[in-house]
């Protein structure tokens, strides 16, 4: 079986997972990774940190981002530029507007500045331990990791919940790993990323 036929049928079991955490711990979820800050990659100050506007049942990042802006952190929200293209990271800062886009996502306005951050927060519907991630299918974070890798030294970590995670996700030959995977009961070092 290809890897694309095997993440399709992986999807739904893997939102119910989700679901199923999402109700089970609330907005302890938001609060236990806002604490946990971003210490474990020991980045100073200054970088530009790229989160996402959590949809449906994802981890609120949101108070982790304010944190991090008060610690003087730069800060980013991804937009959608077309199908089969990388996001588009514009700068963003708490409390300034936003528009809700494609899928009730909401993305800074197209005259917030193109930054190119330094570390990537990325949502997911599963994980491995080796930083392998199942989304939701478009390719738009494999895509993006892929261009800005390319282009300098990255930190791209996972957000999710600890029961998100599998044995093996299928993966194919684009697909970008994790450096790190952060959950509300911790950090590891995903062992499939080894730049």
């Amino acid at each position: 079986m290809c890897a694309d036929s095997e993440k399709g049928r992986l999807r739904a079991e893997a939102k119910a997972r989700r679901q199923a955490a999402f109700e089970r711990h609330g907005r302890g979820a938001a609060e236990a990774i806002a604490a946990q800050a971003l210490a474990f990659i020991d980045a100073p100050a200054g970088r530009i940190v790229s989160g996402f506007s959590s949809i449906n049942d994802e981890i609120d990042v949101g108070p982790l981002m304010r944190q991090l802006a008060d610690e003087g952190f730069g800060l980013a929200l991804p937009v959608i530029a077309g199908k089969g293209m990388p996001l588009v990271m514009r700068a963003w800062k708490p409390g300034e507007r936003l528009l809700k886009k494609t899928w009730g996502i909401e993305e800074p306005p197209p005259d917030a500045p193109e930054v190119h951050p330094d570390i990537v927060l990325v949502p997911l519907l599963a994980f491995d331990a080796e930083g392998y991630r199942l989304g939701y299918g478009g390719g738009f974070y494999d895509r993006t990791l892929a261009k800005l890798r390319a282009m300098k030294s990255i930190v791209a970590i996972g957000v999710a919940y600890d029961e998100q995670r599998v044995d093996v996700v299928p993966r194919g030959r684009y697909d970008e790993p994790v450096d790190w995977m952060l959950t509300p009961s911790g950090t590891f070092r995903c062992s499939g990323n080894q730049r």
